[in-house]
Protein backbone atom coordinates (compact mmCIF):
# COMPACT_ATOMS: atom_id res chain seq x y z
CA UNK A 1 0.00 0.00 0.00
CA UNK A 2 1.30 3.68 -0.60
CA UNK A 3 2.70 4.71 2.20
CA UNK A 4 0.13 7.34 4.65
CA UNK A 5 1.18 11.04 3.81
CA UNK A 6 2.05 13.40 7.18
CA UNK A 7 0.98 16.61 7.97
CA UNK A 8 1.55 18.32 11.71
CA UNK A 9 3.98 15.47 12.19
CA UNK A 10 0.23 13.44 12.27
CA UNK A 11 -0.26 10.43 9.72
CA UNK A 12 -3.41 11.54 7.19
CA UNK A 13 -6.22 8.63 7.16
CA UNK A 14 -7.40 9.33 3.44
CA UNK A 15 -10.06 7.77 1.64
CA UNK A 16 -8.31 5.49 -0.14
CA UNK A 17 -6.73 3.84 3.87
CA UNK A 18 -10.02 4.11 5.04
CA UNK A 19 -11.04 1.15 2.55
CA UNK A 20 -8.17 -0.98 3.27
CA UNK A 21 -8.95 -0.71 6.13
CA UNK A 22 -12.21 -1.65 6.15
CA UNK A 23 -11.36 -4.46 4.15
CA UNK A 24 -8.79 -6.02 6.74
CA UNK A 25 -10.18 -4.62 10.37
CA UNK A 26 -12.94 -7.03 10.99
CA UNK A 27 -11.43 -10.22 9.70
CA UNK A 28 -7.60 -9.98 11.09
CA UNK A 29 -5.69 -9.36 14.06
CA UNK A 30 -5.77 -5.44 14.98
CA UNK A 31 -1.15 -6.06 15.55
CA UNK A 32 -1.59 -7.21 11.65
CA UNK A 33 -3.90 -4.57 10.39
CA UNK A 34 -1.50 -2.31 12.00
CA UNK A 35 1.48 -4.30 10.59
CA UNK A 36 -0.14 -3.68 6.85
CA UNK A 37 -1.38 0.05 7.41
CA UNK A 38 1.87 1.09 9.02
CA UNK A 39 0.30 2.48 12.04
CA UNK A 40 0.68 2.24 15.83
CA UNK A 41 -1.79 -0.04 17.23
CA UNK A 42 -3.17 2.67 19.07
CA UNK A 43 -4.23 4.17 16.29
CA UNK A 44 -5.69 1.23 14.54
CA UNK A 45 -8.04 1.09 17.53
CA UNK A 46 -8.88 4.65 17.56
CA UNK A 47 -9.79 4.95 13.79
CA UNK A 48 -11.85 1.96 14.60
CA UNK A 49 -13.96 2.98 17.15
CA UNK A 50 -14.37 6.40 14.62
CA UNK A 51 -15.02 4.36 11.58
CA UNK A 52 -17.35 2.30 14.25
CA UNK A 53 -16.00 -0.90 12.95
CA UNK A 54 -16.21 -4.69 14.89
CA UNK A 55 -14.39 -7.98 14.57
CA UNK A 56 -16.32 -10.03 12.27
CA UNK A 57 -18.69 -12.92 13.97
CA UNK A 58 -16.24 -15.24 11.85
CA UNK A 59 -13.01 -13.61 13.53
CA UNK A 60 -14.17 -13.73 16.98
CA UNK A 61 -14.70 -17.44 16.43
CA UNK A 62 -11.39 -18.31 15.14
CA UNK A 63 -8.20 -19.43 17.51
CA UNK A 64 -6.91 -15.60 16.31
CA UNK A 65 -9.21 -13.87 18.75
CA UNK A 66 -7.93 -15.83 21.75
CA UNK A 67 -11.37 -15.66 23.59
CA UNK A 68 -12.53 -17.51 26.33
CA UNK A 69 -14.54 -20.58 24.40
CA UNK A 70 -16.11 -24.29 25.56
CA UNK A 71 -13.91 -26.78 24.49
CA UNK A 72 -10.10 -24.99 24.31
CA UNK A 73 -10.62 -23.60 27.42
CA UNK A 74 -8.27 -20.84 26.66
CA UNK A 75 -6.60 -19.50 29.97
CA UNK A 76 -7.42 -22.06 31.87
CA UNK A 77 -3.73 -22.60 33.47
CA UNK A 78 -3.80 -19.85 34.64
CA UNK A 79 -6.50 -19.38 36.90
CA UNK A 80 -7.14 -20.04 39.99
CA UNK A 81 -8.78 -23.77 40.36
CA UNK A 82 -12.71 -23.87 42.26
CA UNK A 83 -11.51 -23.78 45.74
CA UNK A 84 -8.62 -22.31 45.92
CA UNK A 85 -7.84 -20.51 49.33
CA UNK A 86 -5.72 -17.43 49.30
CA UNK A 87 -2.05 -17.50 50.91
CA UNK A 88 -2.98 -14.60 53.07
CA UNK A 89 -6.32 -15.89 54.29
CA UNK A 90 -6.99 -15.26 57.90
CA UNK A 91 -3.90 -13.49 58.20
CA UNK A 92 -3.44 -10.18 60.28
CA UNK A 93 -0.91 -7.65 59.49
CA UNK A 94 1.18 -5.53 62.28
CA UNK A 95 -1.09 -2.91 64.20
CA UNK A 96 -4.42 -4.05 62.26
CA UNK A 97 -5.65 -5.07 66.47
CA UNK A 98 -6.11 -2.91 69.12
CA UNK A 99 -2.83 -1.79 70.90
CA UNK A 100 -0.14 -3.45 68.48
CA UNK A 101 1.42 -0.29 66.63
CA UNK A 102 -0.25 2.84 64.98
CA UNK A 103 -2.02 1.18 61.99
CA UNK A 104 -5.55 1.86 63.38
CA UNK A 105 -4.94 5.48 63.57
CA UNK A 106 -4.97 6.19 59.95
CA UNK A 107 -7.55 3.51 58.78
CA UNK A 108 -10.73 4.40 57.40
CA UNK A 109 -13.64 3.98 59.46
CA UNK A 110 -16.88 2.23 58.95
CA UNK A 111 -19.00 4.18 56.94
CA UNK A 112 -16.46 7.44 56.12
CA UNK A 113 -15.63 8.19 52.45
CA UNK A 114 -12.22 7.55 51.43
CA UNK A 115 -11.61 10.91 50.11
CA UNK A 116 -13.48 12.89 53.11
CA UNK A 117 -11.58 15.91 54.88
CA UNK A 118 -13.66 17.83 57.69
CA UNK A 119 -14.52 21.70 57.51
CA UNK A 120 -11.55 23.85 57.97
CA UNK A 121 -9.37 21.61 55.87
CA UNK A 122 -7.25 23.40 53.10
CA UNK A 123 -6.41 21.74 49.75
CA UNK A 124 -4.44 23.68 46.64
CA UNK A 125 -6.13 24.28 43.53
CA UNK A 126 -5.13 25.95 40.43
CA UNK A 127 -2.19 27.77 43.02
CA UNK A 128 -4.75 29.02 45.03
CA UNK A 129 -5.26 27.89 48.69
CA UNK A 130 -9.04 26.56 49.37
CA UNK A 131 -10.75 26.00 52.65
CA UNK A 132 -13.49 23.46 53.17
CA UNK A 133 -16.51 26.03 54.84
CA UNK A 134 -19.42 23.06 54.77
CA UNK A 135 -19.85 19.16 54.46
CA UNK A 136 -22.94 18.99 52.67
CA UNK A 137 -23.21 16.18 50.32
CA UNK A 138 -24.24 15.56 46.57
CA UNK A 139 -22.52 19.07 45.74
CA UNK A 140 -20.52 20.66 43.74
CA UNK A 141 -17.32 21.14 45.39
CA UNK A 142 -17.18 24.93 45.12
CA UNK A 143 -20.47 24.63 47.66
CA UNK A 144 -18.11 23.03 50.48
CA UNK A 145 -14.73 25.00 49.32
CA UNK A 146 -14.15 28.61 49.07
CA UNK A 147 -10.75 30.13 48.17
CA UNK A 148 -8.80 30.89 51.56
CA UNK A 149 -7.89 34.59 50.46
CA UNK A 150 -11.38 35.80 49.51
CA UNK A 151 -12.46 34.16 52.94
CA UNK A 152 -10.07 36.54 54.64
CA UNK A 153 -11.18 39.75 52.68
CA UNK A 154 -14.64 38.93 53.19
CA UNK A 155 -14.07 38.64 57.05
CA UNK A 156 -12.38 41.67 57.06
CA UNK A 157 -14.81 44.06 54.51
CA UNK A 158 -17.94 41.67 54.07
CA UNK A 159 -19.65 39.91 50.99
CA UNK A 160 -17.71 40.39 47.82
CA UNK A 161 -19.36 43.42 45.17
CA UNK A 162 -20.73 41.73 41.94
CA UNK A 163 -18.26 41.06 39.35
CA UNK A 164 -15.54 42.03 41.39
CA UNK A 165 -12.59 39.34 42.49
CA UNK A 166 -9.80 39.58 45.06
CA UNK A 167 -6.32 40.05 43.64
CA UNK A 168 -3.08 39.77 44.95
CA UNK A 169 -0.99 43.02 45.44
CA UNK A 170 2.21 41.44 44.92
CA UNK A 171 0.92 38.79 42.41
CA UNK A 172 1.94 36.00 44.91
CA UNK A 173 -1.53 33.46 45.27
CA UNK A 174 0.41 32.33 48.65
CA UNK A 175 0.98 35.51 50.27
CA UNK A 176 -2.70 35.87 51.62
CA UNK A 177 -2.15 38.92 54.17
CA UNK A 178 -5.22 41.09 54.24
CA UNK A 179 -2.56 44.10 53.40
CA UNK A 180 -2.00 42.14 49.77
CA UNK A 181 -5.22 41.42 49.26
CA UNK A 182 -7.25 44.28 46.92
CA UNK A 183 -10.21 43.89 45.35
CA UNK A 184 -10.43 45.04 41.38
CA UNK A 185 -13.53 44.58 38.62
CA UNK A 186 -13.55 41.38 36.74
CA UNK A 187 -12.21 43.79 33.15
CA UNK A 188 -9.48 45.24 35.27
CA UNK A 189 -8.34 41.71 36.35
CA UNK A 190 -8.50 40.79 32.40
CA UNK A 191 -6.59 43.18 31.19
CA UNK A 192 -3.97 43.66 33.88
CA UNK A 193 -3.62 39.59 32.58
CA UNK A 194 -3.46 40.01 28.58
CA UNK A 195 -0.27 40.58 26.97
CA UNK A 196 -1.11 44.97 27.23
CA UNK A 197 0.89 44.90 30.39
CA UNK A 198 3.87 43.39 28.88
CA UNK A 199 7.29 45.50 27.61
CA UNK A 200 7.02 46.54 23.75
CA UNK A 201 9.11 44.66 22.42
CA UNK A 202 8.00 41.59 24.07
CA UNK A 203 4.37 41.98 22.96
CA UNK A 204 5.73 42.33 19.43
CA UNK A 205 7.05 39.01 19.87
CA UNK A 206 3.82 37.34 21.30
CA UNK A 207 2.10 39.14 18.83
CA UNK A 208 4.21 37.63 15.87
CA UNK A 209 4.47 34.42 17.22
CA UNK A 210 0.09 34.20 17.05
CA UNK A 211 0.33 35.60 13.54
CA UNK A 212 2.75 33.03 12.63
CA UNK A 213 0.70 29.92 14.55
CA UNK A 214 -2.14 30.80 13.09
CA UNK A 215 -0.65 31.08 9.11
CA UNK A 216 0.83 27.91 9.90
CA UNK A 217 -2.65 26.35 10.45
CA UNK A 218 -3.57 27.95 7.75
CA UNK A 219 -1.54 26.24 5.67
CA UNK A 220 -1.62 23.00 6.76
CA UNK A 221 -5.85 23.05 6.85
CA UNK A 222 -5.41 23.75 3.21
CA UNK A 223 -2.87 21.07 2.14
CA UNK A 224 -4.98 18.68 4.30
CA UNK A 225 -8.38 19.78 2.22
CA UNK A 226 -6.50 19.73 -1.27
CA UNK A 227 -4.93 15.60 -0.60
CA UNK A 228 -8.79 14.80 0.39
CA UNK A 229 -9.79 16.02 -3.16
CA UNK A 230 -7.22 14.33 -4.88
CA UNK A 231 -7.62 11.21 -2.98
Amino acid sequence: MTRPLFRAGKRLWLKKHDAEFRRLYPHLPSVEVAKRMERSLAAVYGHAGKLGLMKSAAYLASPAACRLRRGDNVGARFRFPKGHVPANKGLRRPGYSVGRGRMQETQFKKGQPTRWMPVGSTRLGGGYLYRKVSDIRNVTWTRNWKQDHVLVWEAAHGPLPTGHVVAFVNGDRTDIRLENLEVVHRRELARRNSIHRLPAELKSAVMAIGRLTRAIRRRTKAHEEQDRRSA
